[in-house]
């Protein structure tokens, strides 16, 4: 995607990055979708190899999945998944793996199970450009969980994922809440954001 319009408005952006994310995905037989989201995981494994608590997500039909990843972690360390008490709190990470519908119809942890403070969080992308500027689904849940667990002290590093349409040259509008992320990946490129 080119530079966008600074006229165009983040619920644009977010209506435009869903169509691309829907299209390039449903574009993809089961094969090459494997084969994207392998390679996805061999660029992110060695970002991952000090980390102990790695935090991802059960990926919606369209998005990008980071299991590949999770299935490559190394002994000791530790998945992570949201996990919504309601809709209107902000998410916890907790031990997976996700078997139970959240509030919102997406797998999380069971209640039981055991609170993480992730030292890496994988964050799914409806778009993003390449200073970490995310756009999300619009319910800011990232942007809560993340500051609350940076407020708390714990450091934490993000990387966006997503299709390679998801990722875009220009500048996305941000809000002074939006939460940077570090780096972003898709399946053939890895993007250390300033």
């Amino acid at each position: 995607m080119a530079v966008p319009s600074p006229t165009t408005t983040k619920s644009e952006l977010r209506t435009e990055g869903l169509r691309r994310r829907r299209d390039f995905a449903r574009s993809l037989d089961h094969p090459t979708r494997f084969s994207l989201e392998q390679a996805l995981a061999g660029l992110v494994l060695p970002h991952l190899i000090g980390a102990r608590v790695i935090a991802a997500y059960h990926p919606l039909q369209d998005e990008i999945s980071p299991m590949p990843i999770l299935a490559g972690l190394r002994q000791g360390q530790r998945a992570g998944f949201p996990w919504f008490a309601d809709r209107d709190a902000i998410f916890l990470w907790r031990e997976g793996p996700a078997r139970e519908p959240s509030p919102w119809g997406v797998l999380q942890p069971a209640p039981e199970s055991e609170a993480l403070a992730p030292d890496v969080v994988l964050v799914p992308i409806v778009l993003a450009d390449r200073r970490g500027v995310r756009i999300g689904h619009g319910k800011g849940h990232y942007d809560r969980a993340l500051s609350h667990l940076r407020q708390s002290g714990h450091p934490v590093i993000t990387i966006g994922l997503c299709w390679p349409d998801q990722l875009v040259d220009g500048p996305l509008p941000a809000e002074p809440w939006d939460a940077r992320l570090d780096a972003v990946a898709t399946p053939n490129e890895w993007v250390q954001c300033a």
